[in-house]
């Protein structure tokens, strides 16, 4: 399902262990890690697309853990162009996602990797709330800071830790972003 703007509607999970971690996990066969997230499927609602890809990819069911909130609007992102599927319709361009914030509340032990018949990760570790920011690949970086930063308040009651600063990736060519002028 992709909107008519080329967004696939997606849902992102940070899973917190009540600690300041958060769950990262490394895609299968790759030195990629993220935080666990997936499309959502046409007259499903982004919380059931949640319990869904929580299940598919981390093997957790909803009585595992207890959900903090969620981002306030879509977040967006734009795929680099060499990941665009040009001979799809319709064209995806990117993804704008609903992110959630969830607690752990089953054990460590509950979660499974290999639940879903096509795994999507092979490993997973707890990790400092701000560094998926940092590691994340850099199309998602914005994103990643834009919704750890949103939810920060519902993993750190008592103040939020200050992000470590993170520059922006520049862009290879002279080509400006849209609304983006070109003055500093």
């Amino acid at each position: 399902m992709i909107d008519s703007d080329g967004f696939r509607p997606n849902v992102g999970i940070i899973l917190t262990n009540g600690g300041g971690k958060v769950f990262w996990a490394r895609r299968i066969g790759q030195d990629a890690w993220q935080f666990p997230q997936g499309g959502i499927d046409a007259n499903e609602t982004p919380q059931e697309a949640l319990f869904r890809e929580l299940m598919e990819e981390v093997g957790l069911e909803p009585h595992h853990v207890e959900v903090a909130g969620s981002t306030t609007r879509w977040l967006r992102y734009h795929l680099p162009r060499h990941l665009i599927r040009r001979h799809r319709k319709p064209l995806c361009i990117g993804q704008k996602q609903i992110w959630f914030m969830l607690r752990l509340v089953g054990c460590e032990s509950d979660v499974r990797l290999d639940r879903a018949e096509r795994p999507e990760f092979d490993d997973w570790r707890w990790v400092d709330y701000w560094r998926p920011a940092r590691e994340v690949v850099f199309f998602k970086r914005r994103v990643y800071r834009r919704a750890l930063r949103e939810l920060a308040p519902l993993a750190f009651p008592d103040g939020v830790p200050e992000p470590p600063a993170m520059p922006e990736r520049r862009r290879r060519s002279g080509r400006r972003r849209r609304g983006d002028s070109g003055i500093a």
